[in-house]
């Protein structure tokens, strides 16, 4: 009787030495292995993950440049005085709309009426040569001339219609309606457009040196220059459609078109200069604005996960594949093109596992 309650005495204090609590944590605890994690339903842990389906979907890389809004070249005309003289008249005023050959201003210039002095000059001589010529030729006809002076007339005449060539043409690049000889020389628009800079004062003398008076654009239509890094340009192409943002009307869906890409590499910045023409009727885009460019790629299938489910460590990035009950699997991934919430997997998971999309936070010491 004796020796059975000293043996129950003994299994009591045995078992009073067990921490019931201990027993408890432990069946709490993850259970990692390598990298592999088990999480039991017990662990609070367990509560806040949350899984899905990996799947295919339609995806298109999207490539996106800053860039900056400038006018057309052949659209865009800063207008000087061809020579120095005084304004003494000016035609337009600033935002007018003016057609090519419009007058713009008037200078008195010297140097505009040695243009027309020389014209003058060339056609005078023109007229005496033809003169010589056909004096010439009737004494050769009637046989009293020199078939050698008529040849020098002939010639002559040919080179002084050389020079009258020439002299006009001069004298149309600056006065393209002509005019009479020693009258003011009139500048005119050489584009259509609107004038988008006047600074022409009545009276004012200008250099032949100075810098523009009036600028003269037609920004119905403008482009953008963008620069696409070289390891996107295979994914734009010549007429491509893109979408276009400014930051002054973040609301407005504006779209252009892929015009020119350059030939040329820039070799600092490794990026190739593209160029997007953007139709602008009511004149909201101007030149000097920064804007955002979108290139649309075609549409493949292709992996994409939440952003939630993508973890880092170290220089690699991985998820958790479910790989058994309330098991997870650690698994390397290699990336592709991001947004605010999905990215894309170009490898490490294929479509129909199930991996971790929320949860992944607390199993970064699973290693």
């Amino acid at each position: 009787m004796r020796k059975t309650v000293l043996t129950m005495l003994l299994l009591t204090f045995v078992t009073s030495c067990k921490n019931p609590k201990s027993e408890t944590l432990q069946d709490h605890d993850l259970r990692i292995k390598n990298d592999r994690v088990t999480v039991p339903e017990n662990n609070p842990v367990f509560k806040k993950i949350k899984t899905q389906p990996v799947i295919e979907q339609e995806h298109s890389d999207g490539v996106v440049s800053a860039g900056t809004i400038q006018a057309i070249p052949n659209h865009y005309a800063e207008i000087a005085s061809p020579f120095s003289g005084r304004i003494t008249q000016s035609f337009i005023q600033l935002g007018q709309r003016v057609s090519a050959g419009s007058a713009l201003f008037e200078i008195l210039s010297s140097d505009y009426f040695s243009v027309q002095k020389d014209y003058t000059d060339a056609l005078n001589d023109v007229q005496l040569a033809e003169k010589n010529y056909r004096r010439q030729q009737d004494l050769v006809k009637h046989g009293v001339g020199i078939q050698k002076e008529l040849d020098e007339a002939e010639t002559d005449f040919k080179n002084k219609k050389t020079s009258l060539s020439n002299a006009s043409s001069a004298l149309k690049v600056y006065n393209s309606k002509g005019g009479s000889i020693g009258s003011p020389m009139v500048v005119r628009a050489p584009i259509n457009g609107e004038i988008i800079s006047n600074k022409i004062v009545n009276g004012q003398y200008l250099k032949g040196d100075a810098d523009p008076v009036i600028i003269i654009a037609e920004l119905s239509k403008v482009w953008i220059s963008g620069d696409v890094k070289e390891k996107d340009i295979r994914f734009v192409n010549t007429g491509d459609r893109v979408s276009v943002k400014v930051s002054a009307y973040p609301d407005k869906n504006i779209t252009g078109k892929v015009y020119h890409i350059n030939e040329i590499v820039d070799e600092d910045t490794r990026s190739i200069k593209v160029l997007i023409e953007c139709d602008n009727p009511d004149r909201k885009l101007k030149p000097g604005m920064y804007a955002t460019v979108n290139f649309s790629t075609t549409p493949e299938k292709t992996v994409m996960i939440p952003v939630t489910a993508l973890m880092q460590q170290d220089n690699f990035q991985y998820v958790w594949i479910k790989t058994g009950k309330n098991q997870f699997t650690k698994r390397t991934v290699t990336t592709g093109e991001t947004d605010q919430k999905t990215v894309r997997i170009t490898s490490g998971i294929k479509p129909g596992e199930t991996i971790m999309t929320e949860g992944g936070i607390y199993l970064l010491d699973a290693k």
